[in-house]
């Protein structure tokens, strides 16, 4: 049950309100003046106040209102206030309402209007405390995480980032593969770290090996190594990178690119740690955290004949899958100002841009705007025109307004945004408009 505090110094005003409000299942609780109004505020458990503005009979100049609202706000500025005036008083209400009064009505009033306004800042409120409480929830998740694990410097504030880490955590002592997929630069290579860094190898090697980066005819030489004139230009035995990841991690990037031949010798450590250098009969044996990391989809390769199935099993035991920026917009504040490392400020305008912009690049996109902006910005503020995101420029990562979404995608993310568009926008990589336009065509209700 919602209390209400009537502060009014007419006693016809105050009955009336409480009976009203009592009708309709509120608690009320009524002041005469200023001073009672605030100590029963000061008392707590007031959910939204209701205060005429003029308590004072020799004067019409709502004074004693002002102040008190003013008050109220600095003090309790959680809890909706309605101000009731005379219409004398109408152009003070609106200033006040600039000056965030929740609304205003005029003596007298209409019942149905007042209970509507009531029900409708008090639903209002429950929501915002409630996104406040969860947020402080949330923030205090990331910070026991962060106490008690090892982050390797993981800047995020959303929740799907967290559950991450905190699975990349819970899991960093299993020895079993671990497959992590997402798109380029959207932050799989940290994920990897932190596995190493909270596992039973921490103080072991970490070996990156980028398999797409290799040609074929070199990578099983460089995963396995080779013996001298086992290929064209080896003049000397070679270690592979197994043998250097030896009580340690190593991590496999863009592994869906690695051949079918090195696919077998890589099932087969998996499943024995052993292996044999290129050009060699000598079986050697490694202890090794295999972690891989791909941008495609293995499945659609296995059908295609170019992946095997035997391995995507081996290397998928615990999967992790690390959504684009564009599905978490509630990380890319905290890494621009990451990136930024307190050299320039962000203004407004440069913040809504970043906020809707669809980072197609992901995080690495989003660096390296950070960083040509805070060496090419003429002022300490960087602007929207300083991060160069406008659409018009023609570059690679605008925002998109002609992708496809089904009805429950959009659905999906109206609800998660609780109806505020351009949240929803911002999570599926949409402009305001574009979004507008998708839920017209949808024939959706908003």
């Amino acid at each position: 049950m919602a209390t209400i505090l009537v502060i009014d110094d007419n006693e016809g005003v105050r009955t009336a309100l409480d009976v009203l409000f009592s009708l309709h299942d509120f608690e009320v609780i009524t002041a005469a003046e200023p001073a009672e109004g605030r100590a029963v505020l000061a008392s707590g458990g007031i959910d939204l106040v209701i205060q005429d503005m003029n308590f004072r009979r020799d004067t019409t100049s709502g004074e004693e209102g002002i102040e008190l609202f003013r008050e109220i706000r600095q003090r309790h500025p959680d809890v909706p206030v309605i101000l009731l005036t005379a219409w004398t008083h109408l152009e003070t209400a609106v200033e006040l309402v600039k000056a965030g009064a929740s609304d205003y009505l005029a003596k007298p009033w209409d019942d149905a209007r007042l209970l509507t306004t009531v029900r409708n800042l008090l639903e209002l409120r429950r929501v915002t405390l409630d996104r406040e409480r969860l947020a402080g929830e949330r923030r205090a998740a990331r910070e026991a995480l962060a106490r008690r694990a090892e982050l390797c410097g993981l800047v995020y504030e959303s929740e799907v980032m967290h559950e991450l880490a905190a699975v990349a955590v819970r899991i960093a002592n299993a020895s079993v593969p671990v497959l992590i997929t997402g798109p380029n630069g959207s932050g799989k290579e940290i994920l990897a770290h932190i596995i190493q860094a909270n596992s039973a190898v921490r103080t072991g090697p970490f070996i990156k090996v980028n398999v797409g980066a290799l040609p074929q005819e070199l990578m099983e030489a460089e995963l396995f190594g080779a013996e001298a004139g086992a290929y064209t230009g080896a003049t000397r035995a070679r270690a592979g990178r197994f043998e250097a990841a030896d009580r340690g991690t190593l991590f496999l990037d863009e592994i869906g690119n690695l051949s079918l031949e090195g696919q077998a010798k890589l099932l087969r450590v998996l499943q024995t740690g052993e292996f044999e250098r290129l050009g060699s009969t000598v079986t050697r044996r490694v202890v090794v955290r295999v972690i891989s990391a791909t941008n495609s989809d293995l499945r659609a390769a296995i059908a295609a004949g170019r992946f095997r199935e035997d391995l995507y099993y081996r290397l998928d035991v615990i999967e992790l899958e690390v959504p684009p920026l564009a599905r978490r917009p509630d990380d890319v504040l905290p890494l621009a100002r990451h990136f930024l490392n307190g050299r320039r400020e962000l203004a407004a305008s440069a913040i809504r841009a970043l906020q809707a912009h669809a980072w197609p690049g992901n995080v690495r996109e989003l660096a390296n705007v950070i960083e040509r902006a805070a060496l090419l910005a003429s002022a300490q503020e960087i602007t929207a025109a300083d991060l160069r995101l406008d659409a018009a420029d023609g570059r690679p990562g605008q925002i998109v307004d002609d992708r496809e979404y089904t009805r429950a995608e959009v659905e999906d993310a109206l609800t998660r945004a609780e109806g505020v568009i351009a949240r929803a926008a911002r999570e599926l990589g949409l402009s305001r408009q574009a979004l507008y336009r998708r839920i017209e065509k949808l024939g959706l209700k908003t």
